[in-house]
C-alpha cells in the first residue's frame, strides 16, 4: 500500500460528498454509485452502475463491477452497510477503511442496539426482530409498552419503507420498533479503539412535503444544537457516540439516530458508515472529515476536536429535493455554478416521482432562517422542473 497517497475506492448509493472530501484530503479516488451526477470532482474517476455498466444499483453488483479496480483501500457509504457480504467482496485483497462485516451485523441488529444503550442507562425504545416473537405479541396485547409501533425494513435506509404498525403480520424482511414522540436527530462522530470524538449534532428533516417527501423519509439535516444549551447536548452526544463506539467496536465515521423528547434522548439506530450530514460538518468547520476517517481506520487516531454542541454562529442545512411528479431534467449545467445546489443530474435525466432531483444547501443565523432558505431554494428547483416540463410538452 502506498504510504503517501493510497488509491481509494468509494462505493455507495450516492458518493459525491465523500469523493469531494477524499479529493480535498489528497487521496487518489475511484468511486461507483447509483447516479451519474455531473458535479463529481474532475480529479476523481467516478463510475455509475447504470451509466457505465448498464445495471441498476445493488451493493453486490457494485462489488462485482469494481473487483478488478487497482486500489489499496475501500470505503462504503449508504446503503452498503446493510450488505455485509458485499462489504467482504469489496474489501477482498484490499484494506477496509470502515467497519467489517461482523461489526455491521451487530451494529445493525435492532435488538443488540437496544440492549447496548439500555445497559448504559440510555432509554432506547423496544424492538423486535423475530416477526413471530411471542414477546412482541404479549407486549402489544397487554398495552404495557403504551403508545404505538412502527414497522421498519431490516435493510433500512433514509426512512424508506417505514410505516406505522398494528397487531398484524410482520414480514421477515422487517422488524417492529416502539414509536417515540419527539423530533428526530443524529449525532455524528469518528471512532477508534472503543472511543469516539463527536463531530456534530443535527436535527433531521423527515417526511416534509415541502421537499417532496412523506412519512418517515429522510430529506435533510440542520447542523445545530437543537433546543437546549450546548453543555447539555455535549453530554448527550458524547454518551451516545461513546456507547456505540465501545459496544460495537466501531471504527471511522458513523452516526447514531435518535428521537429527542422532553429532557431525554432516545437512540433508535446506529449507522456504522459515512452519514449524509457529515458534509455539513465540513461546510461549517472547514475540516477534512475524510482525513479524520482515514486516520481512525489506519492508525486508530481520533481528531482533537469537540463539536458536540453548537455549529458556531450559524446553522448549516441541507435538503434533498424529491420529484413530486415524473420529470425530465433540462439543461442542468447552470446549476454547477451555484454552490447551494449539488448532486446535479445530467441533462435529459428522467426522474420518476419520489426520486431525488438534487440537494440544496443553506446557512443562516438560526434554524428557522436556515430552513426557510432551504424551502426557497427547493421552490426554485420545482419551478425549473415545471418550466422544463412545459417546454417539452
Amino acid at each position: 500500500m502506498s504510504i503517501d497517497s493510497p488509491r481509494v475506492l468509494i462505493a455507495g448509493v450516492s458518493t459525491r460528498a465523500v469523493v469531494e472530501s477524499a479529493v480535498r484530503a489528497g487521496f487518489d479516488v475511484t468511486s461507483v454509485d447509483a447516479y451519474a451526477d455531473i458535479d463529481q470532482p474532475a480529479a476523481a474517476r467516478c463510475l455509475s452502475l447504470p451509466r457505465d455498466f448498464g445495471r441498476p444499483w445493488h451493493a453486490a453488483r457494485a462489488a462485482r463491477a469494481t473487483a478488478s479496480e487497482r486500489v489499496d483501500a475501500v470505503l462504503y457509504t449508504s446503503n452498503i452497510e446493510n450488505h455485509p457480504r458485499a462489504v467482504a467482496a469489496l474489501s477482498n485483497g484490499r484494506e477496509l477503511w470502515g467497519n467489517a462485516p461482523d461489526t455491521l451485523r451487530r451494529a445493525r441488529h435492532p435488538e443488540l442496539v437496544r440492549d447496548a444503550f439500555r445497559a448504559a442507562g440510555i432509554p432506547a425504545p423496544d424492538a423486535f426482530v423475530n416477526a413471530a416473537d411471542e414477546r412482541l405479541r404479549a407486549v402489544v396485547r397487554s398495552g404495557s409498552a403504551g403508545g404505538s409501533w412502527i414497522l421498519k425494513p431490516v435493510r433500512s435506509g433514509g426512512g424508506q419503507g417505514v410505516r406505522t404498525w398494528r397487531d398484524g403480520r410482520v414480514p421477515r424482511s422487517h422488524y417492529v420498533q416502539a414509536f417515540v414522540e419527539g423530533w428526530p436527530g443524529s449525532v455524528v462522530f469518528v471512532a477508534a479503539r472503543g472511543r469516539a470524538a463527536v463531530l456534530g449534532v443535527t436535527r433531521q428533516i423527515v417526511g416534509d412535503p415541502t421537499f417532496g417527501a412523506a412519512g418517515f423519509r429522510y430529506c435533510g439535516s440542520l447542523l445545530c444544537a437543537p433546543g437546549r444549551d450546548d453543555a447539555w447536548w455535549s453530554r448527550q452526544a458524547t454518551r451516545l457516540a461513546g456507547v456505540a463506539a465501545k459496544a460495537f467496536g466501531l471504527v471511522g465515521v458513523g452516526g447514531v439516530d435518535f428521537i429527542a423528547g422532553r429532557d431525554v434522548v432516545h437512540p433508535i439506530e446506529v449507522n456504522p458508515r459515512w452519514t449524509a450530514s457529515l458534509e455539513l460538518v465540513e461546510r461549517a468547520r472547514g475540516i477534512s472529515v475524510f482525513g479524520m476517517h482515514a486516520d481512525a481506520c489506519r492508525h486508530g487516531v481520533l481528531p482533537a476536536v469537540d463539536a458536540s454542541g453548537s455549529a458556531g454562529s450559524r446553522v448549516y442545512g441541507k435538503a434533498i429535493v424529491f420529484a413530486r411528479h415524473d420529470a425530465t431534467a433540462g439543461d442542468t449545467r447552470p446549476w454547477l455554478r451555484d454552490d447551494s445546489v449539488r448532486d446535479v443530474p445530467p441533462p435529459g435525466t428522467r426522474i420518476a416521482a419520489g426520486q431525488p432531483v438534487c440537494t440544496v444547501f443553506a446557512a443562516d443565523a438560526d434554524a428557522d432562517a436556515c430552513y426557510a432558505a432551504l424551502v426557497h431554494r427547493a421552490q426554485l428547483v420545482y419551478g425549473q422542473l415545471m418550466k422544463w416540463n412545459q417546454e417539452a410538452a
